[in-house]
């Protein structure tokens, strides 16, 4: 028999805030946390806008020793990760054996502040000037190894990369663990933090990014509108507790909703561009279904990954179409980016935790800046404002480049 799995925890960092209350809160006032780069002079680059997280200071957070000594993606993961593991009750529960809870987490880039300014240093000082800490705090894995010091937490504890899918994937692949009973539970999710002149301006050379908006950066990030001209880079992690149904209910945990099912694939097609048809996607959100043991027509809402981009809206699109075929004009489909921005490895765990808020509260969100839809995009994509409407069942969606494709099944205990 399959062990159910259920989402006991949900922690956010975000563009639009830090901690949970204040991020649904934003979400559903359709507040955009883009805005002009404030964390170096981008006045050289042809983007110049980011989903920054506002005013942010680690040592508002960690003692002076922890901040230095850990990467601001990693620095997300555990703030994220703590909320969640307190909202989850575990910081008041002893676990009979501790290697039964582990972390598995997504990220596309790790340290990326670090690499920057450190190949600063090597080209203009030489490498003995190299940061002491560079490597351990700019690789991915950190993220998870930071979070398990944090909170002292003694099973497994991996990462995952598959760029923006990696989030999704991590949530993915812990409910595969607790399935197979190598855990109980599992704090999993995606963080990143990208912002940086290398970041952009690498996103800018590949000509993946917005340049139309650098002077209203609120209206930059447009998923699926005719106008739309590429993404704009998002920071930010967010984590949820999972745990086996029998052993949530043991300790009296609050359940959010029902992590149901979990699909991938691969494009086997080009390294950046998703196939043109979305055969991948499809694939990807039907295996999801099979293994959730749902059909079609019982999702009533996707958050889907809607980069904002001219190739992934319309591709996206197709792939819904073809999945749910005439139930696909019946469900909600929504892209949260059009606030956060593009979190890449984050991205699926910032969107599965938005999607387990808005099957709590019924709540669809919206799609903000989408004035006048791509004639290739005519889904209904809950337009400019969120509203009340019932949701059973619903399904996260994540894209990455490379060719991967991500998809949970999140449903109503």
């Amino acid at each position: 028999m399959t062990r159910r799995v259920v989402i006991t925890g949900l922690g956010i960092v975000s563009p639009i805030g830090i901690g949970l209350d204040v991020f649904w809160e934003a979400v559903q006032a359709e507040t955009c946390g883009i805005a002009q780069v404030t964390r170096f002079d981008a006045s050289n680059l042809t983007c110049r806008v980011a989903g920054e997280v506002k005013n942010y200071d680690g040592e508002n957070f960690f003692d002076r020793r922890t901040v230095q000594r850990s990467a601001l993606f990693a620095q997300f993961a555990m703030i994220a990760g703590k909320e969640a593991w307190q909202d989850a009750g575990l910081d008041k529960f002893t676990f009979d054996d501790p290697d039964r809870c582990g972390i598995l987490l997504g990220n596309g880039v790790g340290g990326l502040e670090i690499d920057d300014e450190s190949h600063r240093r090597l080209y203009e000082k030489g490498a003995s000037k190299i940061l002491a800490m560079t490597i351990p705090k700019m690789i991915c894995n950190e993220a998870a190894g930071n979070l398990s010091i944090y909170l002292g937490v003694r099973g497994s504890a991996h990462v995952i990369v598959t760029a923006c899918a990696s989030g999704c994937d991590a949530i993915g692949f812990a409910l595969d663990r607790i399935r197979c009973d190598r855990a109980d539970v599992m704090i999993c999710g995606g963080t990143e933090s990208a912002i940086t002149e290398y970041g952009i301006g690498g996103f800018c050379q590949l000509k993946a990014v917005s340049t139309s908006f650098n002077d209203a950066p609120s209206r930059a990030s447009r998923p699926f509108d005719k106008d739309r001209d590429g993404f704009v880079l998002g920071e930010g992690a967010g984590i949820l507790v999972i745990e086996e149904l029998e052993h949530a209910k043991k300790r009296g945990a609050k359940i959010y909703a029902e992590l149901a099912g979990y699909g991938a694939s691969e494009d086997a097609y080009h390294i950046t561009a998703p196939s043109p048809d979305g055969e991948g996607g499809t694939r990807a959100i039907r295996a999801a279904l099979k293994d959730a043991g749902l059909r079609a027509t019982d999702i009533d809402y996707i958050n889907a990954h809607g980069t904002s981009t001219p190739t992934n809206d319309p591709v996206e699109t197709a792939a819904i179409k073809t999945a749910f075929g005439e139930h696909a004009y019946k469900l909600a489909v929504s892209s949260t980016k059009g606030m956060t921005g593009h979190t890449l490895g984050a991205a699926g765990g910032i969107e599965a935790v938005i999607t387990a808020l808005a099957i709590k509260d019924n709540f669809f969100p919206a799609t903000i800046n989408l004035d006048e839809p791509d004639p290739l995009c005519d889904l209904d994509y809950v337009p400019n404002k969120g509203r009340k409407g019932t949701i059973n069942a619903a399904i996260s969606l994540s894209l990455g480049f490379g060719g991967h494709n991500s998809v949970i099944v999140i449903k109503k205990y």
